[in-house]
């Protein structure tokens, strides 16, 4: 038995895993968001709205037709130990750790608060 590709399911998950909201894709698109909800609800997708969501979500039509959320996920998995993902033939790709980005995020609040005894310090003298 063949299973059978479901495109908007496919655009809803990739949507989800880049940040987007449903109604920012329907701006870029100048439909409304209930319109494109539909989209996402539908089997099949027209190719130019394909493609159009594609450059939207910046990812390849291929990924969207191809896509397949286990392989995505294993994928995403395996090469997480290398703090990178890159896969070009699906248009995933990753070039940060997210440890990193906390750690320089604490660094930053760190150095503020310094600041601010500083000031505080240097005003009760």
């Amino acid at each position: 038995m063949e299973k059978t590709i479901k495109i908007g399911p496919n655009i809803r998950f990739i949507r989800n895993l880049k940040g987007f909201k449903q109604e920012a894709i329907a701006i870029e698109l100048g439909i409304s968001q209930p319109e494109y909800s539909i989209i996402e609800n539908s089997d099949v997708v027209p190719e130019n709205i394909i493609i159009q969501i594609a450059q939207i979500l910046n990812v390849t039509p291929e990924l969207i037709k191809e896509f397949n959320e286990n392989q995505a996920f294993y994928s995403i998995e395996n090469k997480l130990e290398n703090n990178t993902i890159s896969d070009n033939s699906y248009g995933i790709h990753q070039i940060f750790s997210p440890v990193d980005k906390v750690i320089e995020l604490y660094e930053r609040l760190l150095a503020s608060e310094r600041e601010k005894i500083e000031i505080l310090k240097s005003q009760n003298n």
